[in-house]
């Protein structure tokens, strides 16, 4: 990044009015937790929650690339499959893959108040062109009175049925009330990971019911955890690991110890701000580097 300027504005604008977090804050938050953070948005189109006048504020979902992008910003026009506003093709922004303009560009949004990264679960090639699917996610989302410590219990039956099928998983939460499940596998056609994680989710309800639903009426979810396997969708995006939320506080969807996930027993057990984010990087590393394995395991049939 030594060779690319950045204007950076307003650095005492609060973002966070509840506990007083600056866009100056936010800022170092990204830049600091990037070494972790960047690997999981390399190459994949990157969507973009932004609260220019803080989370109090008017937010807006953007996935064109945004006004005003330095030069050495990579863009990539690709396929918008589902677009709300009708369009063909979306001009993305793609982090590049081991460059250090990743670093930079992650500091010019931060600058732009984009709080929270979504990503696919696809990536695109190089020079462009969209690659297969290689990540396999079940959003699990309580429905109250359930919170996050139901969602726990439910991602360890998960971890235990991927297990068998030969796919290593891991859990982080999505910094708001659920959670995430995720693995890694070998580049598949979409609809594949779909097919296969509604057969799960279908599995976990069957032998669950009270507690479990795959069904995404809401008239069905109260007390239950709903097992989202729509989010793999080539059209869906997911909050990306280590992702700020605009929540009243800055929590983060932060990557879990699977002993954390049997021990919660409070909802406030898997809670974790962006101070506490930098903190556990720093002693543990990136606990979603499963996710960036070179050998991966093929996807079961669902």
């Amino acid at each position: 990044m030594a060779d690319r300027q950045l204007a950076l504005s307003n650095l005492s604008k609060i973002l966070y009015p509840e506990t007083g977090t600056t866009k100056g804050e936010v800022i170092d938050y990204y830049s600091r937790i990037a070494p972790v953070l960047i690997p999981h948005l390399a190459g994949r189109p990157l969507s973009l929650k932004r609260y220019p006048n803080g989370v109090d504020g008017q937010g807006f979902f953007a996935k064109n690339v945004p006004n005003g992008a330095p030069p050495w910003v990579r863009t990539e026009r690709l396929p918008a499959p589902g677009s709300t506003m009708n369009r063909d093709e979306i001009d993305y922004l793609v982090l590049p893959e081991n460059d250090g303009d990743a670093l930079a560009t992650i500091v010019w949004l931060a600058n732009l108040a984009a709080l929270e990264l979504h990503v696919p679960q696809w990536t695109v090639g190089p020079r462009g062109g969209v690659r297969g699917t290689d990540l396999l996610v079940f959003d699990l989302d309580p429905g109250a009175p359930a919170t996050v410590v139901e969602c726990a219990a439910v991602a360890l039956r998960l971890r235990k049925v991927l297990d068998a099928d030969g796919l290593t998983a891991v859990a982080k939460t999505s910094g708001s009330k659920g959670m995430q499940v995720y693995a890694a596998i070998k580049p598949v056609d979409p609809g594949r990971t779909s097919d296969y994680a509604k057969s799960v989710a279908q599995k976990l309800e069957k032998d669950d019911p009270e507690k479990v639903t795959s069904v995404m009426a809401r008239a069905v979810r109260p007390g239950r955890i709903f097992i989202d396997w729509s989010q793999n969708n080539t059209a869906k995006t997911t909050v990306a690991p280590y992702s700020l939320r605009a929540r009243p506080a800055p929590t983060v969807s932060t990557p879990l110890h699977w002993d954390e996930v049997a021990a919660c027993r409070r909802p406030e057990d898997l809670v974790f701000r962006f101070d506490d984010v930098l903190a556990r990087a720093a002693e543990d590393g990136d606990l979603f580097a499963d996710l960036l394995v070179e050998k991966r395991p093929v996807l079961p049939r669902g």
